[in-house]
């Protein structure tokens, strides 16, 4: 199932949707998406594909962000934890 990226606007009533609350959106008929699918996805920033490898940077955070990530990181570590919180961020912003 391997589909070109596609360019035509979309036929959903965005304003619509967007001044619904979420309790109002029947999402019961959408299955979950698996980890399987997860893996076979093409991350697209505006529409090109993005290469799914890993870049060292450094990076200067304020103390009260590590501190909270650290808290919350557990197994997956403090690193993993900000980038699975980067990679939602950007997947609902571009939503």
């Amino acid at each position: 199932m391997n589909k070109s990226f596609s360019s035509e606007a979309s036929q959903t009533d965005g304003e619509r949707i967007d001044a619904m609350p979420d309790e109002a959106i029947d999402l019961s008929d959408i299955p979950e998406v698996t980890e399987e699918q997860m893996k076979r996805a093409v991350l697209r920033v505006n529409g090109k594909p993005v290469e799914r490898s890993q870049r060292q940077m450094n990076l200067l955070l304020d103390a009260f962000i590590v501190e909270y990530f650290e808290a919350k990181a557990g197994e997956q570590g403090v690193q993993g934890l900000i980038n699975q919180v980067l990679a939602e961020y950007i997947y609902n912003s571009d939503r």
